[in-house]
């Protein structure tokens, strides 16, 4: 278990609940697999469609968050049509699990954060991830 991490309500499809056990976040990009799903593994090249709520680390409100929006997102993984971070996590893990992903400013917007998100650019980012399909 990856230490420092929030602790998110472990039900698929429900939205996020968030708590930060500390001010710091871990250092460096960290993933936790909090529900292991069972369906077919998201591969480097696949689009994929998530459910996912993403705050800034220590905020209650999230600056992005699909699941409030009731529209899930699809993209391609692995090739450079989101952050960083999810290229590198979101990849190994099966359809129907729940990922928490903590994401410093390298792996996500860089030192220009994205100031009309409420990102800054020393921000870590945090994202609840449902995997919902990949093909």
């Amino acid at each position: 278990m990856v230490s420092n991490m929030p602790e998110v309500n472990a039900e698929f499809g429900a939205t996020p609940a968030i708590a930060f056990p500390t001010d710091k976040p871990p250092v460096g990009l960290k993933s936790i697999e909090i529900v292991e799903g069972d369906g077919p593994m998201v591969r480097r090249g696949d689009t994929v469609t998530v459910n996912y709520h993403g705050v800034v680390w220590g905020k209650d409100t999230p600056f992005d968050s699909s699941f409030e929006r009731h529209q899930p997102a699809s993209f391609g993984i692995g090739v450079g049509q989101v952050i960083r971070g999810w290229d590198m996590t979101v990849p190994g893990h099966n359809v129907g699990s729940r990922l928490v992903v903590s994401i410093p400013p390298s792996y996500g917007y860089g030192a220009q954060g994205v100031p009309q998100a409420g990102i800054g650019g020393e921000d870590t980012l945090v994202f609840v991830i449902d995997i919902i399909s990949t093909r």
